[in-house]
């Protein structure tokens, strides 16, 4: 007869049994299915409360997919770009070890186990190197290439590992001296640029005719990415039109990223008409950036209309990147004007308003505490940056550095010149006034006469001229205490090896 110990044995066996011919039921899966492929979709373009809907009932319905917790990441991470939101990154972070514990505690037979782990960790690191959280970026940075290292070992042809590598070698390789590369290099990490764009050119270009085609958004969002802010590729405009049209036009991303490289790179009225006409309505994230990128646009060609766009992303604004710097445009539209009363104002707020986490709202803060630009000279940076040369050379017409008073605007002077005629490829022009630029500005803080020798070294590159300029780039880096001298060395570094190789 049977005893009591005997039939808890057969239970258990019983159950044990049951768990092995039901593995979904026991560990949660990694499935992309239908309805997590539209919520992916949703997410990229900007649609996120319909997003996390969809993200919501795949989690009552399927509560042991663990592509949720990935997905949830995702939403959160857009929403923290999109709203620059300093309160909801603090309260949000909070959910990353949640996230990844519930995938970790899955089985691991699954390429999406390490990559998802992967890109969570990634995503907060780009997140928190926004907000001055170097050391446990460095950490999340360190983690993530780790898990695609080994995640591209065990699954060789899963091809997305080759997103999150790429994107780390770029960002690693080209990273400015400052406190995330000093973390970075305490754990042995370095990154190949040259790599790095191989690798995400390759996804660009062979994805779409991949099963991997529903990825393909996102990897151009970080490819336009590293291609305009990161390595200031010269041919980051065409790529990032080529790869984003065939996008749909319902993407608020790809308004981002069209209109946002369009601006950088001197198409000023195809972003004006990109962003003038981007998709709105309940359905998309706030993203208020579009207004101060739809503002930078149109002063760029001097619309003074540009103030009604500062205004509206002042207003909407929920965050706390840009504020000081749409209170430095607001304050050059007063001037251009020659009203010294509203342009004193808003520098006030440039120095009282805000906050200093990004690079923008820094660099706002110094020229605040600058004397008042040169009506004429700003008139000719502006179009400048709009890619309207002609009319910049114009603003400047029938002047010379000896009528201007101060070092600092005969430097400056200098310098737009010679950017203009760089410009225009007008090569012998601009050395000789990149010259004039350091010889007037070497020693003062501002950035004229470290760029300045960057840009005669880029010169002399395409010029085929080695030694002048090795240099030009080793005069850049051995200028210090100046503005971007970080971007700047960083910049003329990365020429130097090319030179070498």
């Amino acid at each position: 007869m049977p005893t009591k110990s005997h039939f808890i044995l057969l239970i258990k066996s019983a159950i044990f049994c049951l768990f092995l011919a039901l593995p979904n039921t026991v560990f949660a899966n990694f499935d992309f299915n239908a309805n997590c492929l539209k919520a992916y979709q949703l997410i990229f373009e900007l649609k996120l409360n319909a997003a996390r809907q969809l993200i919501a009932a795949e989690k009552r319905t399927h509560p042991k997919n663990a592509i949720v917790p990935l997905l949830e990441n995702y939403a959160d991470y857009f929403h923290l770009i999109t709203s620059e939101n300093k309160l909801d990154f603090d309260r949000l972070k909070e959910e990353k070890s949640r996230r990844l514990d519930i995938i970790e505690d899955q089985e691991s037979n699954s390429p999406y186990y390490l990559y998802a782990q992967a890109e969570i960790n990634l995503q907060w690191a780009l997140l928190r190197s926004r907000y001055g959280e170097f050391f446990a970026a460095a950490r999340e940075i360190r983690k993530a290439n780790s898990q695609l290292q080994e995640n591209s070992k065990k699954y060789p042809g899963f091809h997305l590992n080759s997103k999150g590598i790429g994107l780390i070698n770029v960002f690693l390789g080209n990273l400015p001296d400052g406190i995330l590369k000093s973390a970075l290099s305490t754990f042995g990490i370095k990154g190949d640029v040259q790599k790095g764009l191989t690798m995400l050119d390759n996804l660009a270009q062979n994805l779409p005719r991949s099963t991997y085609e529903p990825f393909y958004e996102e990897v151009i969002f970080y490819y336009s990415y590293v291609l305009s802010d990161i390595v200031h590729a010269p041919d980051a405009y065409a790529k990032t039109m080529k790869y984003t049209a065939r996008i749909p036009d319902s993407s608020l991303l790809k308004v981002y990223m069209q209109g946002y490289v369009c601006a950088r790179n001197a198409h000023t009225d195809e972003a004006i008409a990109i962003l003038a006409s981007r998709p709105s309505g309940d359905a998309y994230a706030a993203f208020p950036y579009l207004e101060l990128l739809l503002g930078t646009a149109k002063l760029n060609k001097l619309d003074y209309s540009a103030s009604a766009s500062f205004k509206k992303f002042l207003a909407l604004n929920k965050g706390v990147n840009y504020i000081k710097d749409a209170n430095l445009h607001l304050s050059w539209v007063a001037l251009l004007n020659g009203d010294t009363g509203t342009y004193n104002a808003y520098i006030a707020k440039v120095k009282g308003m805000g906050y200093t986490y990004g690079e923008k709202d820094k660099q706002a803060m110094n020229e605040a505490a600058a004397p008042a630009p040169n009506a004429a000279l700003l008139k000719a940076r502006l179009l400048f940056d709009g890619g309207y040369y002609s009319k910049a050379l114009e603003s400047l017409s029938g002047k010379d550095a000896a009528d201007f008073r101060t070092a600092k605007d005969k430097a400056e002077f200098s310098y737009r010149a010679a950017r203009i005629y760089d410009a225009m490829d007008k090569d012998d022009l601009a050395l000789l006034s990149y010259q004039n630029a350091i010889n007037y500005g070497k020693g003062l803080k501002y950035y004229y006469a470290a760029n300045s020798a960057l840009n005669m070294g880029k010169i002399y590159i395409r010029k085929n001229n080695p030694a002048r300029a090795k240099a030009c780039l080793n005069q850049a880096i051995g200028m210090k205490d100046h503005e971007y001298e970080n971007s700047i060395e960083t910049q003329a570094k990365e020429a130097l090896k090319r030179i070498k190789n």
